[in-house]
């Protein structure tokens, strides 16, 4: 808590520094108008979209929140008052940074390694500023590894559970109440991966697969809303996720492939897949009735809401480069290997259907308690 309202506190000092020091005239003019296209939108809607897919990152520490629910009192209300909040104020706080950035230098200005740093340490009687920025983005560093391994740990530890993984992850320690094994292993494997891979292969790896999960969500939250326990519309359903997600990757080879010329052809391929995807959500909901209404709190506008998630998400997969869906195929595949030589054989769902006794004198994991008896 100490941390993160000391975070706060910094970007609060950035963003005051940022529109002090700041001209308004760097939003629309480059440093450089021979080389770097001028205006508010230089590079127009495609460079948006590519940068949007590429902070997609930045956002993915709110899911943490959601790890906490064995830890709350009423989660039921708090979780997701606090995921809901959480994106809020980071949206926020963000906007206002990338426009205090925007007028402190011109777009071609900045430096991509250290930003804001940067746009200080060559100025008059500023030069502290860059200093505490520099102390400050260290600190932020620690909270956000920090909150990642919070809750990368309860995933394992769950995981561990249920068996999926080796139960020795899901040891909780009795004073602390806290996954010990899960955030000593979580510790080890971030720090080789942070020593041997480079920063810019993890970070693409990192937003493809937050779009991908964010994308998997969005569909879950559909079928869940509109087929319940298995009484609701389950074919209907599937069909209407598919021909919406089929739809919107129309859409995104439209934009990425599409040639300009002739004048029309694009822009009437996007409107056609727009207006199929508009169609098919439209259709879903005048003809197929939700399954379970939730008890206290529910994603609202179905299924408009997680139908644009699926739309955005899509779209912005389709804005990352070829390497990074080699390198996401190459990781999935690996953890599909595990899966199917250890996870299936080893889970409490293949002990309980028969298929498979794992007790065989090994340690049982407790299902209320995240504990190995």
């Amino acid at each position: 808590m100490v941390l993160t309202a000391v975070h706060v506190a910094f970007i609060l000092f950035i963003i005051g520094m940022g529109f002090r020091h700041g001209d308004a005239r760097n939003l629309t003019r480059p440093a450089d108008p021979s080389r770097s296209p001028g205006g508010f939108f230089p590079h127009g809607a495609v460079g948006v979209f590519n940068g949007a897919a590429m902070v997609y990152l930045s956002y993915i520490g709110y899911d943490a929140v959601s790890t906490m629910a064995e830890e709350v009192q009423r989660p039921a209300r708090d979780i997701p008052v606090g995921v809901s909040g959480s994106v809020v104020v980071v949206t926020v706080l963000y906007c206002l940074m990338a426009a205090s950035m925007s007028m402190l230098l011109p777009y071609d200005a900045i430096d991509p390694e250290a930003p804001f740093s940067g746009a200080f340490k060559g100025r008059e009687r500023c030069a502290w500023v860059s200093n505490v920025i520099g102390a400050g983005a260290s600190l932020g560093i620690l909270t956000s590894l920090m909150v990642a391994m919070l809750g990368q740990a309860r995933y394992l530890c769950v995981i561990g559970r249920s068996g999926v993984m080796p139960a020795w992850l899901a040891r909780v320690n009795p004073r602390t109440a806290t996954p010990v094994n899960a955030s000593a292993f979580l510790g080890v494997f971030t720090a080789a991966l942070a020593l041997f891979t480079e920063l810019d292969i993890l970070l693409n790896l990192v937003c493809i697969g937050t779009l991908f999960v964010f994308y998997m969500v969005a569909n879950a939250v559909v079928y869940r809303r509109y087929v319940g326990g298995g009484g609701g519309a389950r074919w209907p359903t599937l069909a209407f996720l598919l021909v919406f997600s089929l739809s919107a990757l129309a859409f995104t080879l439209a934009w990425k492939l599409a040639p300009p010329e002739p004048r029309g052809v694009r822009a009437g391929l996007l409107a056609a897949c727009a207006a199929l995807a508009v169609t098919a959500v439209a259709a879903f909901q005048a003809l197929v009735p939700q399954a379970r209404v939730p008890e206290l709190w529910g994603v609202p506008g179905m299924p408009w809401v997680p139908a644009a998630s699926v739309f955005l998400n899509v779209f912005l997969l389709g804005s990352l480069d070829r390497p990074s869906y080699v390198r996401f195929a190459i990781f999935s595949a690996a953890a599909l290997l595990v899966y199917v030589l250890y996870s299936v054989h080893a889970s409490y769902d293949a002990e309980e259907s028969g298929r498979l006794d794992v007790d065989g004198g090994g340690g049982k994991v407790q299902d209320e308690a995240c504990t190995v008896v």
